[in-house]
Order: C-alpha cells, then sequence, then structure tokens
C-alpha cells in the first residue's frame, strides 16, 4: 500500500508539472522554451534608446525593459536568462513585433489608436508635445506673444500643420516659415531670423543641450498639441505576457524609481557627449506614473 501511495505521489506531481508547463503560452513560453528574449533598440533615439562609444544599446527605455526582463526571470523561475539586441527602426519595428523576430521594443514609439491595431502597449513611460523653443531674451511666455512675429518649424511634418491652424483660429497673423531640416529651423532661432520653432519638446530639448549656449534658450510650457504617449511595444494577443510586463511597469513607477531613471537620462549629464537634457519630469508624467495606464487617448493623461 505504501508502495502504491508513492507512485500516486509521483503521478500527481508529473501530472501537476505537466499542467504547469501546459499553462504558458505565447511569448512567455518561448522564452521559457529557448532561454532568452529578444529585445529590439534604436541606434539613435536619444536619451530613449542609442548606441554608446562602443556600440551598446543604452538609454531610458532600455533601461525599462530591462527591469521587465527582471520580471520575466523571476515569473518564469529563470536562474538564468540571455538577452538578445536586434536593431530597429521607425519601418521595421512593427512587422519585426508582429512576426516574433524581437519580444520587447525599447524606444520612442508613440502608442496611439491605429498601431493598436496592430500591437500593444505596456504602461506609458513618456509624453511628448507640440511645444516652441525661444531665447529667454525674447521674453516669449506664451503662444499668443507669437502675434506678428517669424516662427519657424520643419517642413511636412504635423508641428507645422499644428502652428498653421493655431495661428488661423487665435488670428495671431504669425510669419510662418517652413525649414528644410531641425537643424535649419533651430539655426533661425540662433541667428534671430525667427523668434521662435515650433517642434515636439524632446527634440527641442536635445538640439538645446547640444548648441552653444544651452541656457540662453526656454522651451515653452503652453503647447500646440495634446501630449502624446510613448509606450513598450509587445505583440498583441498576448496577455499572459502584457501581464507581467504590465506589473513590471507598474511596479517601477509607482516606487518611485521610474523618476529616478527619469532624472538619470533627462536632467543628468548623458553619454557618450555628456549632453544634458535639462527636461524635468511633466506633471502630466508625474501623475502617470502614480497610476500607470496604456491608454492611446491623448485626453486620459491629465496632470493632478
Amino acid at each position: 500500500m505504501k508502495h502504491l501511495r508513492i507512485i500516486a505521489v509521483a503521478v500527481a506531481a508529473t501530472f501537476a508539472a505537466q499542467a504547469d508547463a501546459q499553462e504558458l503560452t505565447g511569448t512567455l513560453k518561448n522564452i521559457k522554451e529557448t532561454g532568452a528574449i529578444t529585445l529590439g533598440h534604436r541606434d539613435s533615439s536619444i536619451p530613449f534608446s542609442y548606441l554608446d562609444d562602443s556600440q551598446k544599446p543604452i538609454g531610458y527605455a532600455m533601461d525599462i525593459c530591462y527591469k521587465i526582463v527582471e520580471a520575466v526571470k523571476k515569473e518564469l523561475k529563470l536562474d538564468k536568462l540571455e538577452v538578445k539586441l536586434n536593431p530597429v527602426t521607425s519601418a521595421t519595428r512593427i512587422p519585426l513585433m508582429a512576426n516574433g523576430t524581437i519580444d520587447l521594443e525599447c524606444g520612442s514609439t508613440t502608442n496611439n489608436a491605429e498601431r493598436q491595431k496592430q500591437i500593444t502597449f505596456t504602461n506609458t513611460h513618456f509624453l511628448t508635445a507640440s511645444r516652441y523653443v525661444s531665447k529667454k531674451s525674447s521674453k516669449i511666455n506664451a503662444i499668443d506673444d507669437l502675434k506678428g512675429k517669424s516662427v519657424v518649424s520643419t517642413a511636412g511634418t504635423t508641428n507645422i500643420k499644428q502652428l498653421t491652424e493655431a495661428n488661423a483660429a487665435r488670428g495671431l497673423n504669425i510669419n510662418i516659415i517652413p525649414a528644410k531640416d531641425h537643424a535649419e529651423a533651430f539655426l533661425m532661432v540662433e541667428t534671430d531670423r525667427a523668434v521662435a520653432f515650433v517642434m515636439d519638446d524632446i527634440l527641442l530639448a536635445s538640439l538645446v543641450a547640444g548648441s552653444k549656449d544651452p541656457s540662453a534658450y526656454v522651451i515653452s510650457k503652453d503647447a500646440f498639441s495634446k501630449p502624446e504617449p510613448y509606450g513598450i511595444m509587445l505583440r498583441k494577443d498576448d496577455p499572459a505576457f502584457k501581464k507581467v510586463v504590465d506589473a513590471a511597469t507598474a511596479a517601477l513607477y509607482t516606487s518611485g524609481e521610474g523618476q529616478k531613471i527619469y532624472d538619470k537620462w533627462f536632467m543628468q549629464k548623458i553619454p557618450p557627449k555628456g549632453l544634458n537634457l535639462n527636461t524635468p519630469i511633466a506633471p502630466e508624467l508625474k501623475a502617470e506614473f502614480a497610476k500607470p495606464s496604456d491608454s492611446p487617448d491623448p485626453d486620459s493623461y491629465k496632470a493632478n
């Protein structure tokens, strides 16, 4: 009888182990079986995901992804988990996610309703908006202060469209100058051919940081657009993996560690050139960190 009981316990344990293995599906199953997770990274999306002097991907989004990797390793009870790095571009990131080449995309990808049809996102890690940079000496404190002045934006961007719409709606009589690229647009403000340059705030911050005299410029609080959320991208229709990733990012942001990682990349000198973007966390992102959300709707991001 004792011998039969031992066999019964062994059989029950085998069934339990099989059931446990069967529970894993999709990305988690694949990671457990291969012992590896693949991160998609950018090569020049400063400070989110870019290459340092030794061609190693670093950045704000990379740090967040490594926290997710730790959570996946713990969830799957793995002693070690190999991290594979796969470069992606704006054009390749969604196809490479959809076809299973990468498991997480660590960059500056906007979470919007259109993209949600193909892939999904975890909790928002950054909010960008269309703002303007001007010289402090110009004393341009609000969009209405641009009335009757020359303002530059880059041709073919949503930013110049937003500037044109605001100009008409508010009757500002702004002289809108289209520039061929961001560098030319910023140079126009530098050389006083325009009082302001309208662009994504984080791009403006990197241009200011790389300028001859960063202290001479100020980025507006006033915005021409609603906040647009950036998120770490993952495959659609994989609820088990998304649950682990969402829990990991929510824990990171609500603990205060998310703000520390933010400050490391946006408020301090970053490699390889020692630029300081000097971009304090926005009230909307602070509110998002307190109550993490993966919403693609700009209207859902409000400051407390």
